[in-house]
This record gives C-alpha cells, sequence and structure tokens, in this order.
C-alpha cells in the first residue's frame, strides 16, 4: 500500500529561512526550523541553509517553496529582497536535483495565501517583513505573482518603502502601524476585496490593533503552512 506524501514547505525571506514537514492531510510533523538568511543571500548559500535545515526534519515525499519575488514555473524572475544573482535561476530544479524531491516553488505571498483564504469572493494577501508582499484570490483562484510592493504608493515611495522593515526601523512602532493602516484602506478602495489577510513576521505588531472585521490576521506559521495547498490545489 502506497504511503500518502509527506511535504517539506520552505519560506525563504530576506530576514530568514524557514521550513517544516506537513503530513498528507496538512498537520505539522515536527517544529518549524528556522535559520538567519546568510549575507549575500546567494543561490548557492540560500540552497546550503535548506540542505542543513532538512537534516534536522522527518523524511519528505515533495517540496513546497515560498519565494520573496515573482516565479515563473519554478524559474525565478525578480528577488528584490536578495542577491541581485537569483534572476534566472531554476530554483525548482535545483532544489530537485540536491533533495531528490518533487518540488513546486512560487511567490511567497501567494503560498501563504494558499493557506489563508476562505475560497469566496476577492480576497487579498499582505505580507508584511524585510518587504512587502501581495497575492489576490478570486473565489479561491489565484491571480499569480501580484508585485504590489513595487508600485508607487505615496510621493516617491513604494509600498514596500512605506511599510517594509527599514521603514518601521527608521520612523517606529506607532508610525508604522498608522501606514500600514492607510496601506489597508487604500487597497480596500481599490480592489475592494471582500477580505484582506495579514501575515509576514512584522504583522504581530498589529495583534493589539482594533481591525475591521474584514481584515484577518495570520501568525508568521501561515508562510510555511501554506505549501501543503501549493501541492493539494493543482
Amino acid at each position: 500500500m502506497e504511503s500518502l506524501p509527506n511535504t517539506l514547505c520552505i519560506d525563504i525571506g530576506g530576514t530568514g529561512v524557514k521550513l517544516i514537514v506537513l503530513d498528507s492531510k496538512g498537520t505539522e510533523i515536527c517544529d518549524r526550523q528556522r535559520q538567519e538568511t546568510p549575507h549575500p543571500a546567494t543561490p548557492e548559500s540560500i540552497l546550503e541553509v535548506i540542505e542543513g535545515l532538512t537534516s534536522k526534519v522527518p523524511e519528505f515525499e515533495r517540496v513546497a517553496v515560498g519565494f520573496p519575488g515573482v516565479v515563473r514555473s519554478g524559474i525565478i524572475e525578480t528577488a528584490a529582497n536578495l542577491d541581485a544573482d537569483w534572476p534566472g535561476i531554476n530554483l525548482a530544479a535545483q532544489l530537485e536535483q540536491r533533495l531528490n524531491k518533487p518540488t513546486r516553488v512560487a511567490n511567497d505571498a501567494d503560498v501563504q495565501g494558499y493557506g489563508c483564504v476562505s475560497g469566496e469572493g476577492v480576497e487579498m494577501v499582505l505580507t508584511l517583513g524585510t518587504g512587502m508582499g501581495s497575492a489576490l484570490f478570486v473565489d479561491g483562484c489565484l491571480v499569480p505573482n501580484l508585485e504590489l510592493a513595487h508600485h508607487l504608493f505615496k510621493k516617491s515611495k513604494t509600498y514596500e518603502d512605506y511599510v517594509g522593515r527599514a521603514a518601521l526601523e527608521t520612523i517606529g512602532k506607532e508610525k508604522w502601524i498608522k501606514r500600514v493602516e492607510r496601506v489597508i484602506s487604500t487597497t480596500k478602495h481599490i480592489w475592494n476585496w471582500d477580505l484582506l489577510h495579514l501575515g509576514g513576521g512584522n504583522s504581530k505588531l498589529l495583534k493589539d490593533l482594533e481591525l475591521p472585521h474584514d481584515v484577518i490576521l495570520h501568525s508568521n506559521k501561515a508562510g510555511v503552512l501554506g505549501g501543503y495547498f501549493l501541492w493539494e490545489s493543482n
């Protein structure tokens, strides 16, 4: 009798590389492993971190990766918060060769969204971390590679300039929260989403905020848990 697959879910970020193994029903079967993102964050250095972390988790039969940039057919097109060598790298193929397991790679906010959305109406996902990730779903169907972060938001600042980690460190928590509230309001008026899902490492700063009823806060772990649905939804 063929065993059902475990999934190694990897979340590559500008600050940390995280991974976890989920069973065939999407349930965690180990603790999440994390290592600081190396600098420079080259493809080789990131791949070495992933290989090292896999030695600390149970066996798995397939791999799902969330990557902070545009991804097409497993190939990296942009990587604004990592090394300049990433564009053109076939990350899916390289991981398949190193780990000897079938691998799927998608934008990190897209992957997180798979694990968050309800599947009804227009849903947007924003991840607040080193940069800002974004994803859009319509009735559970993904509109892939929505790179909202690099569009102009206010004057000469992009969304990522406005609410990324660098902005948080420069202006402080209180002013940063006000900026996030403006981003929430602006995206609502443009996309008329039914639900907005907020995640990423800095979203924890919003936990004491009284958010609108149609805005849902998710733990940073959602970035790795969504990898299961990258396989199950296709």
